[in-house]
């Protein structure tokens, strides 16, 4: 697996051979088909571990926060934050495994769905605790809460930009929870 993230660091997936992994980790190209039945599942492999230790952070940091708006802005951040010091987790995340239909069906995905399912969650406390007005569309805001991090992340992943965290996080949580309107 270590392998295998050295080497999406400088490369997409579809250039990667099982050779290549093999070679790079000094082992044989059977080792691999030991532990994953194909080089997909070693990528969902490697997006699974960075979620455990994604989703173990966020949970430790969400739990000192009072409100639901705050909650929310920890997410907002720690998501950004994730993306910007793991490049490797984004680049796959972002632009590898959203066009395999092999992805939705993963243990993965099964993670992103419960990381979402966090995000629902907390916006339905905060409608019933009337943090956010009552007709808020939970499953809305949840997407453009999401949208809202992809999106400020995507351009850095691609041509490899610094992302200003602090002040992303920050915009995107007054837009979100404070509106534009004069």
């Amino acid at each position: 697996m270590n392998s295998f993230s050295s080497l999406m660091k400088g490369k997409d997936f579809h250039s990667i051979t099982t050779a290549e992994i093999a070679g790079n980790a000094a082992v044989t190209e059977g080792l691999i088909y030991k532990y994953f039945k194909d080089k997909k599942d070693l990528l969902y492999q490697v997006l699974g571990d960075h979620f455990l230790n994604f989703t173990a952070k966020i949970k430790a940091r969400v739990v000192n926060e009072k409100t639901c708006v705050g909650q929310l802005e920890v997410i907002i951040f720690s998501s950004l934050e994730s993306y910007a010091d793991n490049r490797v987790f984004s680049k796959i995340l972002l632009l590898e495994v959203r066009n395999s239909l092999e992805f939705f069906n993963s243990g993965a995905y099964g993670m992103v769905k419960e990381y979402a399912a966090n995000i629902l969650a907390i916006i339905e406390v905060g409608i019933k605790k009337e943090e956010f007005k009552a007709d808020t569309d939970s499953y809305l805001l949840r997407k453009v809460i999401l949208g809202a991090i992809e999106h400020a992340c995507l351009g850095e992943i691609i041509f490899g930009r610094e992302l200003d965290i602090d002040r992303v996080s920050k915009g995107i949580a007054n837009i979100v929870f404070n509106g534009v309107k004069a």
